[in-house]
């Protein structure tokens, strides 16, 4: 098997197939969706987080960004984010068909913007989703312009980007995405300064406190970007996105796949 990359319903993709070496293929898919920070590109992401080492396709979505101002970020991130958890589950439905793959678990990788679709596809069920890593996880928007206007200065607030913030609060729709209980790993940034370490263990809180069984927590000293700017086209990974791929591997190892009589055949050899 090799990549595949093209389009699905107008949503352009990168698709990498099971490459472990200790284990078959398996019918998991998991699907990753970039930020608006480095890397940008779907085709950027997936060489910031190959995760090579996974037996299952991993298939990175992009954004279908358009031009954008510093000034119309929120309703950019609005239209971006609720039309990207929209159409997972088209997404999914199509990339089984393409890639031949039947049903099976489904993970969730998401960056900045990305991982805030992917809490809001959790949390509105748009395909049952069993293990799900986000990193530097944009649970609260107007926490967001915050940040960005210690950078780029005053933002300019309107009743309807006031609408998309509330809208788009992930934090206060934590009971929804534990509904389904699904494992998570939230990935923070030490020096991060668009969404703080400290932010990232308070939405591992809530989530918890919501009802997550199995949800994990961890720190990096890394800022924000995971690939150096402008972030657009596939470049060797910065140390700090080594070091997050490294990690969401061996969490997806444990915690999506686990489930297969393959994975258990590898646990009993192990031990």
């Amino acid at each position: 098997m090799w990549p595949r990359s093209g389009s699905l319903g107008g949503v352009p993709f990168v698709a990498l197939p099971p490459t472990a070496v200790d284990a078959p293929a398996q019918d998991g898919l998991i699907v990753c969706w970039h930020a608006f920070e480095p890397p940008r590109t779907e085709a950027a992401m997936a060489a910031a987080l190959p995760m090579t080492g996974m037996p299952v396709w991993r298939v990175y979505l992009g954004l279908r960004l358009p031009g954008r101002t510093e000034n119309d970020y929120l309703e950019l991130l609005g239209a971006t984010v609720e039309r990207a958890a929209a159409g997972l589950a088209d997404a999914v439905a199509g990339l089984r068909e393409l890639l031949g793959l039947p049903d099976g678990e489904v993970g969730l990788v998401g960056h900045g913007e990305g991982a805030m679709a992917a809490l809001l596809a959790m949390a509105e069920r748009r395909v049952p989703v069993s293990a799900a890593a986000l990193i530097a996880p944009m649970a609260r928007p107007a926490r967001v312009v915050e940040a960005r206007e210690r950078r780029l200065g005053p933002y300019p607030w309107t009743p309807q980007t006031r609408a998309v913030a509330e809208r788009l609060d992930l934090a206060a729709r934590v009971a929804e995405i534990a509904e389904a209980d699904p494992r998570m790993l939230l990935v923070g940034g030490a020096s991060d300064l668009l969404v703080p370490a400290e932010e990232v263990q308070e939405l591992h809180g809530l989530l918890t406190g919501a009802g997550i069984s199995r949800a994990e927590a961890v720190t990096f000293r890394m800022g924000h970007a995971l690939a150096a700017e402008p972030g657009l086209e596939p470049k060797p990974p910065l140390a700090a996105a080594v070091s997050v791929d490294a990690a969401l591997t061996d969490w997806f190892r444990r915690h999506l796949t686990a489930g297969s009589g393959a994975s258990r055949m590898m646990a009993g050899q192990a031990g």
